[in-house]
């Protein structure tokens, strides 16, 4: 709810909307319920096949590491929940500025690992190992700085960042 509500407060109706890691498509929808032109793209085929059984008539399409729409295509995409999955994050914000038109905006939420997450995983055992699980999909942990520069190095420009109920929140525009 938090994260979809973000991000529909930040698109308009006849956006066009890249929703990158779309999963099982449910902002794909809700996207498209608010009027924006959306389409979703997965690494996951398995992924995209029960997003296509959910939600017939809603475009999704397969990615790899690069994105399989032209340059400027979009006038927004949606990270949600995606940076922190990936082995190049620099190489994928790459391809999204490509595919963002000028002045674009990429909206991004990533799990929050700010000062109090640190601490108690530096002070638990158990709390590191379970940060820091090896079998974990995610590779990166972002605190808000973290976020930022990494955006920054991306060119990425007119960054705004909130952290709510353990989510970094981020809006930011394509130089």
């Amino acid at each position: 709810m938090l994260r979809r509500d973000f991000l529909l407060a930040q698109v308009a109706a006849g956006e066009r909307v890249l929703d990158l890691g779309c999963g099982l498509g449910d902002f794909v929808a809700s996207l498209d319920r608010h009027g924006c032109t959306a389409v979703g793209c997965d690494v996951s085929e398995e992924a995209l096949r029960r997003a296509r059984a959910r939600f017939p008539g809603l475009e999704l399409v397969r990615s790899g590491e690069e994105l399989p729409f032209g340059d400027g295509a979009f006038d927004v995409v949606w990270a949600g929940e995606v940076l922190e999955h990936v082995q190049d994050g620099l190489g994928l914000l790459g391809e999204v500025h490509r595919v963002l038109r000028a002045r674009g905006r990429l909206i991004v939420t990533t799990p929050d690992h700010g000062r109090a997450k640190r601490l108690l995983a530096g002070l638990s055992a158990r709390a590191f190992e379970r940060a820091f699980d090896p079998r974990s999909d995610h590779v990166r942990f972002f605190t808000a700085g973290s976020l930022r520069a990494t955006l920054a190095a991306a060119d990425f420009s007119d960054t705004a960042i909130a952290s709510r109920r353990g989510v970094l929140l981020a809006t930011t525009t394509r130089v």
